[in-house]
């Protein structure tokens, strides 16, 4: 005979269920401003559905990754911000999938005066490809 399975929990269950409820009533609310029909964009390693979405701040990207469930929000300057990227910034991205670049613990402050893979100094020549 099977004994009765425990049902899973965790320490911070409530936390992240509370965290999870406020991104989906986030996400519904920035949809519910969504302009047009969603891009998407794919090939064999991704795929991303993207919706211009008008919020009382102004417009933004809302770019979603319907295998993960992940998703942002962009506004205009963060946008612009991309385009200021090298391509090391974008391979380091992607060598720590669902990951941060840079740890919230520094609140997105840089003291060494940059940052590349493996966390130590490095000059940067900026610029777009």
């Amino acid at each position: 005979m099977t004994a009765p399975r425990e049902p899973l929990s965790w320490e911070g269950e409530d936390t992240d269920a509370a965290a999870a409820r406020r991104a989906a009533a986030e996400r519904a609310a920035l949809l519910a401003g969504a302009q047009g029909e969603p891009l998407v964009i794919a090939n064999e390693f991704a795929e991303v559905r993207v919706h211009r979405v008008d919020t009382r701040n102004g417009s933004r990207l809302l770019v979603e990754s319907p295998k993960s469930g992940q998703w942002v929000a962009l506004d205009p300057l963060e946008m612009e911000a991309l385009t200021w990227q090298n391509t090391a910034t974008f391979s380091a991205m992607i060598g720590n999938p669902f990951g941060p670049l840079i740890p919230e613990s520094t609140a997105g402050v840089v003291t060494d005066g940059s940052v590349r893979e493996g966390g130590g100094p490095e000059t940067v020549e900026g610029g777009s490809q």
